[in-house]
């Protein structure tokens, strides 16, 4: 396993550098189950359509209280993903499957195979007929999701499948032949992964699920909401935190930090009227003792991995652009980028990946009112506005959640007034899947409220 691993006293706040748009810190090399581990009477070998190379290893216990044991997950993925104290269900057996479809990038060194188009796949033994299928946050791997969403939906009796979206880490602007191919990929490789892993299941269980869902956070869910417009007849419904907006019109992804950047310097400086830019640009007040982290860690990454992959141009043959240049100070500084002021081309690489808001399946999204890093007001409330405005609403349930952040590793810092998210999302699942297998709908769009005095808002949260 490349990387050190902190302690998990530690780990939440300090690992959240890792983030959730960059590298991971390492990955885990698992190839083989210990004998420990296996589960007898169990087919462990289930051919993947379309996969160049697949493993299989019967597993006591799918969920990460196994695979993280038994080399299975990679803990660097998902770390500082989840708040201290977080707690998750356990003790599913069941069938994993590691591989990868055909592909031509090399960023993934998951099992040492140096290969894209990674893809695990978890079938417990008692299965529910139900598939779950998930794309990672930012350029994270395969094993992002596997405690927001692998653990929870195998403790419920769903299959899970997830993939690496093609590219990986810092550079995926290297992948692809234009700009904006890297993004389109993780388009098709969740669409092949859900074809493929139906599939599965109906080899592995003698019949096809169901329902199939699709979860995500963050470009995960760009990625839901993306699948419900364009393909709806692979999924039942999906569920999505914070997802990432790519519309071709401001506000989108590509002219949020600039602002943050610009204003957060003089803000730290005592400048007077830079916090009230940082709030004019979206940044919600009560979050300020999470901008030095996102200064230093996330925004300027963020801007320069997302724009260098879409507007390759803007600062000529340089690739990734400058870190941290201040404003005015040499060409091509993503601190001084202005989407509106861009040319067409770079306008139609956007509407090419853009989300449209014609959503054909039920879809429930939720984002943290405290979100410093997609603020709600440029992102999750403009979305749900993209919804109605094309006449959706009615398969759309919007929750905006008092007190929640980007990350959950980021709790720490917000102790008296943080809402996890991850509970949030476990109950907007359940909320899902009654909704569309009982036809039970979900409450009416609301902004949640903060948890009552003395409740756990590590490991609950009620819509």
């Amino acid at each position: 396993m490349k990387g050190k691993i902190l302690p998990k006293t530690t780990r939440p706040f300090a690992v959240a550098a890792a983030w959730l748009l960059t590298a991971t810190l390492g990955s885990t090399a698992a190839s083989a189950v210990p004998p420990s581990d296996a589960v007898a009477g169990s087919s462990c070998s289930v051919r993947v359509p379309g996969a160049e190379y697949v493993i299989g290893a019967c597993l006591a216990d799918l969920t990460t209280a196994g695979t993280e044991a038994s080399g299975h997950t990679d803990p660097n993925d998902w770390a500082g993903l989840e708040a201290p104290g977080t707690t998750n269900p356990s003790g599913v057996e069941g069938v994993q499957l590691d591989g990868y479809f055909p592909d031509t990038s090399k960023t993934n060194t998951n099992h040492g195979w140096h290969h894209d188009a990674q893809f695990v796949i978890r079938l417990p033994e008692k299965w529910n007929g139900g598939l779950v299928v998930a794309g990672p946050p930012g350029v994270r791997e395969q094993y992002a999701n596997d405690r927001l969403i692998s653990d929870h939906v195998l403790a419920r009796g769903f299959a899970y499948a997830a993939t690496d979206k093609g590219n990986t880490g810092e550079r995926i602007f290297e992948d692809g032949r234009r700009p904006g191919d890297a993004i389109a990929e993780w388009h098709e490789r969740v669409a092949q992964l859900t074809v493929a892993a139906k599939q599965v299941a109906a080899r592995h269980y003698g019949r096809r699920p169901a329902k199939t869902y699709m979860a995500g956070a963050s470009a995960g869910g760009y990625l839901v909401r993306w699948q419900l417009e364009h393909n709806p007849g692979l999924f039942t419904g999906g569920v999505e935190l914070h997802g990432v907006l790519l519309t071709p019109a401001a506000p989108n992804i590509l002219d949020t930090a600039p602002a943050a950047l610009r204003a957060y310097p003089r803000y730290r400086d005592n400048v007077p009227g830079a916090r009230e830019e940082m709030y004019a640009a979206g940044y919600p007040a009560g979050s300020e003792p999470t901008w030095e982290f996102h200064y230093r860690k996330l925004w300027d990454s963020l801007q320069r991995i997302v724009r260098e992959e879409i507007d390759p141009g803007y600062d000529g043959p340089k690739e990734g652009g400058t870190p941290f240049c201040p404003p005015n100070t040499i060409q091509g500084c993503d601190t001084d980028y202005v989407y509106a002021d861009r040319p067409a081309a770079v306008h139609r690489v956007v509407e090419r990946l853009s989300l449209t808001g014609r959503i054909k399946r039920p879809l429930i999204s939720l984002q943290g009112t405290l979100d410093a890093l997609l603020p709600i007001t440029r992102s999750g409330d403009v979305y749900a506005r993209m919804v109605d405005e094309t006449g959706r609403g009615g398969l759309h349930r919007y929750y905006r959640v008092t007190g929640g952040m980007h990350a959950d590793g980021l709790y720490p810092a917000l102790p008296k007034v943080a809402q996890a998210m991850s509970p949030c999302f476990a109950s907007a699942f359940d909320a899902l899947t009654a909704w569309t297998t009982r036809g039970t709908p979900p409450p009416a769009s609301h902004t949640v409220p903060a948890a009552a005095e003395g409740a756990d808002r590590v490991n609950g949260c009620g819509l």
